[in-house]
C-alpha cells in the first residue's frame, strides 16, 4: 500500500508540475476553441469560368487564385443567384433570391430605391454578434442614404456606389464603345458625355464622405490594398473577428490597369486580370500572416463575362452556348445560359479545409449568407426562407451533396419572346420562357424527368 501511495503521490505531482507549467497552453487551446473566424469574400465583377487556370488552361493570368485553388477547395459547379450585378449581389448579402428580396434588376445611377429595407444583410446579423464588418469596392445596392452600406450593417466602407461605367471618370480606360475623358465641370455637366451611362461623374466614398469626384480609376487597385491591408492588421489589435467584403471593380469595363501603355488594346485584358490575381495574392498573404489558421477566404464572381465587349470580355471556357450564339445571341451575362451564372470559386482555410480538393456539388453564391453564420454559430433569422444551404460539411471535405434544385431567373433584358428562366434539378437543365409559356430542356429524358418532377421540385423550393 505504502509503495501505491507513494507512486500515486509521485504521479500527482508530476501532473501538477505539468498543468502549472503548461497551463498557458491549455488556456491557449481554450481560446482557440472559443474564437470566432474571420471572414473574407472576395467577388470580382463580370468574370468568366474560365477567366481561371485551373478552370481553364489556356488562361494563364492568375498565379494567385491557381495557388489558393491548389492550397485549398475548387468549386466545378458554382453559381452566382443571377447574371447582373445588383441582383447577384443582392443574394450574396441575403441567402435570397431577387424573386423573395426584392432585387431583380440593376439599380441605376438616377434609382431612389436599393435592397428592401426589411431585408437582413449578412453584415447586419454578423456585427449583432460582435464582428467588425467591412466593405471595399463596388455597392450596387441602392446609393441613397437609408440604402448606403453604412446603414446595412457595415462598419466601414471604401469604395464606388454601382459600376465603373456608370458616370464619366478622368481616365476612362479601355471600353466598347470608347468612353471620353470628363469635361472640366464634370461634376455638374458630364450629361455631356456621350456614351456614359450617368448625368455625374463617378464618385469614390470613405463612409459617407465623398472623397474622389471623379475617381481615378487607374489608382483604384492601390487604394483598394491600402485599405484591405489596414483593415486585416487593425483587426489583431481590436481582438475582434472580422467580415471584409472586398467587391472588385475587375473585370468591369472600363479596364483601367495601373500602368497599361500599350498601343495594342487587345492585351488589356490580361493585363487587367493578371492585376486582379495580383491583389487577391495580397490579400492572401497579409491575411496568412496575421490571422492564416483562423480566416477563411472565398472567392468568386458576380455574374458571368459581358459577351457585347468583345476583347473586353472574359471567357466562358466550354459553356459557349452553340445554340444560342449561332443564332445571334450571347451565352455570358445578362442572360441564363450556364456562361452567364456558373463561375469560378475557391474557398481557402488553413486547417480546416482540405487542400488541393476540388468539389462537383452544385452549389451558389446563395450558399455565403448560412455558411457563415453557420461558422459564426449564429441561427439564421427565422421570419424569412433562405434559399440557400449551408455547405460546411463539402468546405470540410465530409460531402459532395449540393443543390437538388437550383433556380436561375433571368435579371437582364427580356428577350425575344419574354424572359428566359431556367432551373437546373441534378444534372438537367430545363428553360421556361415567361409570357411564351414554352418549356424546353437539355434532352429528352430531361423533359420526361421534368414532367413528373419539375413542378413539385418547384413549389417545394417555394413554399414560403
Amino acid at each position: 500500500m505504502k509503495g501505491c501511495s507513494a507512486a500515486l503521490l509521485v504521479s500527482s505531482a508530476f501532473l501538477a508540475s505539468v498543468l502549472y507549467y503548461h497551463s498557458d497552453l491549455l488556456a491557449g487551446e481554450k481560446r482557440n476553441s472559443l474564437l470566432k473566424p474571420n471572414f473574407i469574400i472576395i467577388l470580382a465583377d463580370d468574370i468568366g469560368w474560365g477567366d481561371v487556370h485551373q478552370n481553364w488552361p489556356s488562361t494563364v493570368e492568375t498565379p494567385n487564385l491557381d495557388k489558393m485553388a491548389e492550397d485549398g477547395m475548387r468549386f466545378l459547379d458554382f453559381h452566382a443567384a443571377a447574371s447582373t450585378c445588383s441582383p447577384s449581389r443582392a443574394s450574396l448579402l441575403t441567402g435570397r433570391l431577387g424573386l423573395r428580396n426584392g432585387v431583380t434588376r440593376n439599380f441605376a445611377v438616377g434609382s431612389i430605391g436599393g435592397l428592401p429595407l426589411n431585408e437582413t444583410t449578412l453584415a447586419e446579423e454578423l456585427k449583432k454578434k460582435g464582428y467588425y464588418t467591412a466593405i471595399i469596392g463596388k455597392w450596387h445596392l441602392g446609393h441613397h442614404d437609408q440604402y448606403h452600406p453604412g446603414n446595412r450593417g457595415f462598419d466601414y466602407y471604401y469604395g464606388i456606389p454601382y459600376s465603373n461605367d456608370m458616370g464619366c471618370t478622368d481616365n476612362p480606360g479601355y471600353d466598347i464603345p470608347e468612353i471620353p475623358p470628363c469635361p472640366k465641370d464634370s461634376v455638374t455637366q458630364c450629361f455631356k458625355c456621350k456614351n456614359v451611362s450617368a448625368n455625374v461623374a463617378l464618385p469614390l466614398f470613405e463612409n459617407f464622405d465623398i472623397k474622389q469626384q471623379p475617381v481615378n480609376l487607374k489608382m483604384l487597385t492601390h487604394l483598394y490594398a491600402e485599405r484591405i491591408s489596414g483593415i486585416i492588421q487593425d483587426a489583431r489589435k481590436s481582438g475582434k473577428p472580422f467580415f471584409l467584403y472586398v467587391a472588385l471593380a475587375h473585370m468591369h469595363v472600363p479596364l483601367t490597369p495601373h500602368g497599361f501603355e500599350s498601343e495594342n488594346s487587345t492585351d488589356v485584358f490580361k493585363t487587367s486580370l493578371r492585376e486582379m490575381d495580383s491583389l487577391i495574392g495580397q490579400i492572401r498573404r497579409i491575411s496568412d500572416t496575421i490571422h492564416k489558421e483562423n480566416t477563411l477566404i472565398w472567392f468568386t464572381g458576380d455574374n458571368g463575362p459581358w459577351a457585347e465587349k468583345c476583347e473586353f470580355s472574359g471567357s466562358v471556357g466550354p459553356f459557349v452556348g452553340s445554340w444560342q450564339t449561332q443564332r445571334g445571341g450571347s451565352s455570358a451575362k445578362r442572360t441564363t445560359w450556364e456562361g452567364g451564372h456558373r463561375v469560378p470559386a475557391i474557398a481557402y482555410w488553413p486547417s480546416r479545409i482540405p487542400a488541393n480538393v476540388t468539389t462537383t456539388a452544385l452549389l451558389s453564391m446563395l450558399d455565403i449568407f448560412p455558411t457563415l453564420l453557420s461558422f459564426a454559430h449564429i441561427s439564421l433569422p427565422k421570419d424569412r426562407h433562405c434559399d440557400g444551404l449551408d455547405i460546411s460539411q463539402v468546405l470540410f471535405g465530409h460531402s459532395q451533396s449540393g443543390h437538388q434544385v437550383l433556380f436561375h431567373p433571368n435579371s437582364g433584358a427580356a428577350g425575344k419572346f419574354g424572359d428566359l428562366q431556367t432551373v437546373r434539378l441534378e444534372k438537367y437543365k430545363a428553360f421556361y420562357i415567361t409570357g411564351y409559356d414554352k418549356l424546353t430542356c437539355s434532352s429528352w429524358l430531361a423533359c420526361s424527368f421534368f414532367s413528373l418532377q419539375l413542378l413539385t421540385s418547384l413549389l417545394n423550393h417555394f413554399e414560403s
